[in-house]
Formats: structure tokens, C-alpha cells, sequence
């Protein structure tokens, strides 16, 4: 069987208004194993100055490298969002963000479908997302990198919907980047979701709902930025990680909770239940 490793997204750290470097330093000391950052186009203000985890894809790769060398962590995935019904967005940002991620040492880009646009239909919505798949699968397979589709958005917030998307393109490097707090939220069962397409799995979000986000949103949104520390929602973490043991492939459970000290009672409560 595989192994689970624990990660962090970045994210943790976002309302916090410190640097990449300082991100992947707080996650090591924390004893996470993985780290998943958040990768951008272009130049932007906060991230230059140092007060924003994000990196730009215009800096030099080595500096994800290096950061995480010097403070013993790996990457788990890129977090390299971005709309796939949307090519002139999507093509070029995924293009680059697997050759970003080719340097760096990342084995995972993680996108979704992005939401519904006003002027398209559903079927041309999916001629839109499986084009902007196809370009960046050319650039992503050669370099052995996997392109994890995340249930997020106006599709793939379905069983159906998500199994279309995963089937698009005919690749091994393309995946599931499951999120179960995501999978919650849209109103479905994430313990029978992932058991459904753990074959297909290449990343996972470890994402827990609170009860009140819950009472307040359940059904009525696709997906949210991040969750609450896990082990204080709605998540059954119990049963996803026996889950994770049955299936062959190694996958990280990259956690994506909203503050710093989510971030801490999260890794002491799923270590816990790994071991």
C-alpha cells in the first residue's frame, strides 16, 4: 500500500502577511512533511514586498528549491489555479506552471474548471475545458509532471460532473485532486465520493468543514477558500485515511485550513490518526 504524507497548503498562512520563505520555515517547524505553495503570473505587490506567500513564475524556480532544502521539506503540488473554461487564461498559466514545476521538484499542478460563463453554453463549456487539458497535458506528460483536477467549481462539484472532467483526455497524468471540504459543502458524502475515484487520485485537500460554515453554506456554494482545522468539523477523517490505506500510489493530504493555528491542531490530530 502507499504512503500518506501530511502537507500544508499555504494558504495557512495567507492572512498573516509573511513571505514564502518564512511559509515553508513555519510548516517544517510544525512537522509537516509537504508543503503546497501558490504559484502566480506577473509581478505582484505584496508577494514583492515580502508580505504574501505566493511566487511568481517570473522569479527563479530554484528559490522554491532552495527554500525547501535548506528547511528539509518536499513539495507535494503546485497550487496553480486557474479556469480551464477560460484558455486564454488557462493554456498559457498551466503551460508554464509544469515547467515551473519541472525545476522546482513539484510532481502535481492543481486547476479546476473555473465558474460558469454568461455566453457559453454546457457543451461548449466542455469543449472549452477538455482544449485548455489537452495543451497543458503535452507540456505536463513529457516532464512527468500530473495534472490534478480539483472538485471545486460548476462542474465538478457533480459525481458525474467530475468523472467527466477526470475522462476527458486520455493521460495517466491526469488525476484527482480531491477536496473534501469542497465535496462536503456541494451537499455529498466525501467518505463515499473518494472511495468512488481513489483510483484516479493523485493529490488530496485536507479540508474540514465547521459546523457553522456548514449550517450557513452546505448546498448553496461551490466550494470555499479554505476550512477550519481539521478535526474540529464535520469531517469523517477517520474513515478518508482508511481510505488512503487501501489504495497502491503515495498521496499527501495537503491541508488547507485559514490560519496559523489551524494549521498546528491540524497536523497533531491527523498524525495521530495516520499512525
Amino acid at each position: 500500500m502507499g504512503k500518506i504524507g501530511l502537507g500544508l497548503n499555504l494558504e495557512a498562512v495567507r492572512t498573516s502577511h509573511k513571505s514564502f520563505e518564512w511559509a515553508v520555515q513555519f510548516a517544517s517547524e510544525l512537522g509537516y512533511e509537504y508543503i503546497e505553495p501558490m504559484v502566480h503570473w506577473g509581478r505582484e505587490l505584496l508577494s514583492e514586498a515580502r508580505y504574501f506567500h505566493s511566487v511568481s513564475m517570473l522569479d527563479d524556480p530554484f528559490r522554491i528549491r532552495n527554500a525547501c532544502e535548506k528547511f528539509g521539506v518536499k513539495l507535494s503540488a503546485f497550487s496553480s489555479h486557474s479556469q480551464l473554461s477560460k484558455p486564454e487564461i488557462a493554456v498559457e498559466y498551466l503551460k508554464q506552471a509544469a515547467r515551473f514545476a519541472k525545476e522546482c521538484g513539484a510532481p502535481v499542478i492543481n486547476t479546476h474548471e473555473g465558474h460558469k460563463q454568461t455566453w457559453t453554453t454546457a457543451e461548449e463549456d466542455w469543449v472549452l475545458i477538455r482544449y485548455s487539458i489537452m495543451e497543458a497535458i503535452k507540456v505536463c506528460e513529457p516532464r512527468g509532471i500530473r495534472l490534478g483536477l480539483e472538485t471545486h467549481q460548476t462542474y465538478s462539484l457533480s459525481i458525474d460532473g467530475y468523472d467527466r472532467i477526470l475522462s476527458l483526455v486520455d493521460s495517466s497524468n491526469i488525476g484527482a485532486n480531491f477536496d473534501t471540504g469542497n465535496a462536503y459543502l456541494g451537499g455529498f458524502d466525501p467518505v463515499s465520493w473518494l472511495d468512488h475515484i481513489k483510483h484516479r487520485l493523485v493529490h488530496m485537500h485536507a479540508k474540514d468543514i465547521s459546523i457553522e460554515q456548514s449550517d450557513a453554506e452546505r448546498g448553496k456554494v461551490m466550494g470555499t477558500a479554505v476550512g477550519c482545522a481539521c478535526g474540529d468539523g464535520v469531517i469523517d477523517w477517520e474513515k478518508i485515511i482508511a481510505i488512503l490505506k487501501t489504495i497502491p500510489q503515495d498521496i499527501v493530504m495537503s491541508v488547507e485550513c485559514g490560519t496559523l493555528d489551524q494549521a498546528a491542531r491540524s497536523i497533531d490530530y491527523l498524525r495521530k490518526l495516520i499512525k
